[in-house]
């Protein structure tokens, strides 16, 4: 495809995703069902466009208003046209095709044939600004309740997050212990191609750099290897299911960390995969299959307080909450997340963990396991939601100290992961998505 036309695709599709009234990833796939033709290079390139408009949106648009928004036409911070204009007329369409400019800095041979001659002049005079000199708000990329939230828990670490934040996600894959060892799944991978490093933290982990074909690789078509962030990994590893045991994944979403479990369980017990969403749980199905676990239920609920989860109390041995949150842990994957979420959303998620970890509490027998957890960078939703638990539950529950759980399951460097009793993951110093987790017995 002509870069010109490519250019044009990318214009449109950014004006859809910076409306923000859906998720970017369902986005970016409605638009690929709108233009069958595209190939898989320009799909990448389009789908690496917006997620890069979307990771520096703040200084992208201060970037895009500079100067002339076209022959004969006046500049200006364009935050207005930036949300979509109906039909894509006027200085709407010419900032969303700047930011996909500024998105193809790095492959100036190929911009090079998509531009005009005012647009490579307003480029070259773009590339000479000294972003390090631009105030902090177009330097983080944050909205500012999030910046400071994340400031004040952070402090000096504030900007090596951020940074780390407007950086891609390498792609984790988990091995499946009931059919292959890490390194069996390494060599096969590297057969097809695939050149994988085992993971630093989780002993199930392997590490890939870029995005590899790898739906078509047979590891993966044959159940070996599941994609999974290390850091939702070691969320299955507290857990820690046995063989035989009655386990509980409260919110299973597609399962990554019900397959973790079932495998952990050598695929005997039973392991029930709770969630309300029916088409959350259909995605497990195929998943499922290749994994070759037979002890998985899957489950959908209406909510916590389902006849379905009240049949069970005081039954299960383990039980996982990876809970509701606003996903904040993993802006490097879904950074739309930043503009979408506000401290309103937040609060209201906060309500809702603290249900459902109640709710949760009480599938336990005694002497049984409670691993809360959630992909979210905020105290309000970890820390706040476990002392809460802690002042209403001290009585039934006691906490475990998470190096200690670690260290007993052999982690590496394990004193890096925790903070105070409870795990702390964070993109810029474990090269995880955000993740904490606190861990209970029931007495």
């Amino acid at each position: 495809m002509h870069p010109g036309a490519l250019l044009d695709l990318a214009t449109d599709l950014l004006h859809a995703v910076l409306k923000f009234e859906q998720p970017a990833d369902a986005v970016v796939s409605a638009f690929f069902r709108g233009h069958r033709a595209l190939g898989a290079r320009e799909r990448h390139a389009l789908a690496e466009t917006a997620y890069a408009v979307l990771r520096e949106r703040l200084l992208l648009q201060h970037l895009a208003g500079l100067g002339k928004t076209g022959e004969g036409g006046k500049g200006g911070t364009g935050v207005k046209a930036l949300k979509g204009q109906k039909g894509q007329k006027g200085a709407g369409a010419m900032l969303e095709r700047r930011l996909a400019m500024l998105a193809w800095q790095g492959s100036p041979t190929f911009l090079r044939g998509a531009l005009g001659p005012h647009e490579a002049q307003w480029l070259e005079e773009v590339q000479r600004v000294d972003r390090a000199a631009l105030p902090e708000k177009l330097r983080h990329n944050l909205p500012d309740w999030l910046a400071g939230a994340l400031h004040g828990s952070l402090g000096d670490q504030f900007w090596p997050l951020a940074e780390a934040l407007n950086r891609p996600a390498p792609l984790d894959l988990r091995v499946n212990v009931l059919k292959a060892k890490r390194e069996e799944a390494q060599a096969a991978l590297a057969a097809a191609g695939i050149v994988a490093q085992s993971t630093p933290y989780s002993p199930w982990g392997l590490r890939v750099e870029g995005k590899p074909a790898l739906n078509k690789a047979a590891p993966f078509v044959d159940g070996w290897v599941e994609v999974q962030d290390e850091g939702s990994q070691l969320l299955a590893l507290l857990t820690d299911a046995k063989r035989g045991e009655m386990v509980v994944d409260f919110c299973a979403g597609a399962g990554g960390k019900t397959l973790a479990l079932g495998a952990s369980m050598r695929n005997t017990g039973r392991l029930y995969a709770f969630d309300v969403s029916g088409h959350r749980l259909d995605a497990l199905k195929p998943r499922l299959a290749r994994s070759g676990l037979s002890n998985v239920h899957p489950v959908q609920i209406a909510h916590e307080r389902d006849d379905r989860v009240k049949r069970l109390g005081g039954k299960i041995d383990r039980v996982l909450v990876d809970a509701p949150c606003s996903g904040l842990g993993t802006l490097r994957r879904n950074p739309d997340l930043k503009w979408r979420q506000s401290p309103k959303a937040v609060q209201e998620l906060q309500e809702k963990q603290r249900q459902i970890l109640a709710a949760a509490a009480k599938l336990l027998k005694p002497g049984g396991r409670l691993v809360y957890a959630t992909c979210s960078l905020l105290a309000a939703e970890n820390e706040e939601v476990v002392q809460a638990f802690d002042a209403e539950m001290a009585g039934d529950f006691e906490s475990l100290p998470v190096l200690e759980l670690l260290q007993a399951l052999k982690v590496p460097e394990a004193d890096s992961l925790v903070a105070g009793n409870w795990l702390r993951l964070w993109p810029h110093r474990h090269q995880t998505d955000g993740f904490f987790a606190a861990v209970w017995r029931r007495r």
